[in-house]
């Protein structure tokens, strides 16, 4: 029973991660879109399908870690009418949507809990549990997910998006960051860095469903 319950969970965890990831890689590349860039769809990044988007590593460090990337979404901008606020716009779109897809998931969480279990007061105990640990998972996960890539760490949305924010020379010291950004990011994962950095950024983003 217990073995099962294990598979039962990964398997739970390998879908909400893979949903969160496609959901994020596809803000990214629809807003680059939008904006008159034709670049994601022409690569087929306009979708929803998992296997566009997977980065093996990042997405091994997502289950894991519970912090973790997939494959970037290439983006021109120099489509934009503004690139530097087109790049701003296209980073903020990822977290943006992961956030969105929480509080999604916090309401058909609300409304199973409120209504469908009083409608169906029959409803196994298992199955009711196992449903509610489902959408748990992807309310944690889209937050994490959304909250790990709003570090200002390069190659992060939240470095492209402080680069919008800030002067030009101080945009400079982020781009001299660049070459060294994997790095860092791994250093903050083992040390567990990351982790402090990220739960206060999780639990400002999921205030309202916490």
């Amino acid at each position: 029973m217990l073995q099962n319950l294990d598979l039962i969970s990964i398997v739970f965890q390998v879908i909400a991660v893979l949903f969160a990831i496609s959901v994020h890689e596809y803000a990214h590349g629809f807003i680059s879109y939008r904006l008159g860039d034709p670049t994601p769809r022409l690569e087929g990044r306009l979708s929803l399908n998992p296997l566009a988007h997977l980065d093996p590593i990042g997405t091994l460090m997502l289950v894991v870690f519970r912090f973790g990337w997939a494959k970037p979404v290439m983006v021109n901008p120099t489509y934009y009418q503004n690139p530097r606020k087109g790049m701003m716009y296209v980073s903020l779109a990822g977290p943006g949507a992961n956030v969105l897809t929480a509080y999604i998931f916090a309401f058909i969480r609300w409304v199973f809990v409120h209504f469908i279990i009083e409608w169906f007061p029959g409803m196994n105990f298992r199955t009711v549990v196992m449903l509610v640990y489902f959408l748990d998972l992807n309310i944690i996960i889209n937050l994490g997910l959304a909250a790990f890539n709003l570090i200002p760490v390069p190659p992060l949305d939240g470095s492209k998006i402080l680069g919008g924010l800030l002067p030009y020379r101080y945009r400079r010291v982020l781009y001299t960051l660049e070459q060294y950004g994997p790095i860092i990011l791994v250093i903050l994962l083992f040390t567990g860095i990351a982790g402090k950095i990220v739960s206060p950024i999780v639990r400002v983003l999921g205030y309202f469903i916490l």
